[in-house]
């Protein structure tokens, strides 16, 4: 645990000298969020941090998991030079559907959908009420599922949640889907660890254990 620590530490610091070369006001325009004094505060998945050149922060001044920091930082540093355009914006792709998925795609299906089934296969209201607790809203899809919700994850990128429950006939079934332009702004290992983040943080709001990712 120790050469982890080690490990994050660097990761970290390193992330911190990248990000102080970076004009935060101007990312603020392509990323989203606000500027306050010399800090960006980025909402996330329910969740506001403070980024500066500095630190990375919570609302609590506690620095947040790796995992958080790997993503906000990286939303930061792989984002495009310009915003992309409303008009840009299309479908919504199931992990598997990014070109570069593959080495992490059955990670996400055992992390993610995999992680929502197990805790919340049989308890239908129980998701329900986990996702309002983290902003999720049921938006007007069309689809048949006995559960939408879309997460504002980052303020450019949300997350859908699809769940149908175990029944007589079928299995449970869990997908969480992207907007296609998430690669924009992060890559692969970053979504997959976005995904596994909601997954974890519904199950602590329906009085799970620990996190799974660190």
């Amino acid at each position: 645990m120790e050469v982890k620590h080690e490990q994050f530490e660097a990761i970290y610091t390193d992330y911190l000298k990248r990000i102080e070369e970076l004009d935060l006001g101007q990312k603020a325009r392509v990323v989203g969020g606000e500027i306050n004094n010399s800090e960006l505060v980025l909402p996330f998945l329910g969740k506001y941090y403070r980024i500066s050149k500095d630190h990375l922060l919570d609302t609590e001044g506690k620095r947040p998991l790796h995992a958080v920091i790997v993503v906000l930082c990286q939303y930061l540093l792989l984002s495009p030079g310009e915003p992309v355009q409303d008009e840009d914006v299309g479908d919504w792709l199931s992990f598997r559907d990014f070109k570069d998925a593959a080495p992490f795609a059955g990670a996400f299906v055992s992390n993610v959908e995999k992680n929502i089934i197990q805790h919340f296969q049989g308890r239908l209201e129980s998701l329900k009420w986990a996702s309002e607790q983290i902003q999720g809203y049921e938006p007007d899809t069309g689809l048949s599922y006995d559960l939408i919700r879309v997460f504002p994850a980052l303020p450019r990128m949300d997350l859908m949640l699809l769940f149908n429950d175990m029944d007589e006939e079928f299995p449970a079934e869990c997908k969480v889907l992207f907007p296609d332009t998430a690669d924009k702004y992060l890559d692969m290992e970053c979504l997959a660890m976005a995904g596994w983040l909601l997954a974890d943080y519904l199950r602590l709001q329906a009085g799970g254990e620990e996190m799974s990712i660190m």
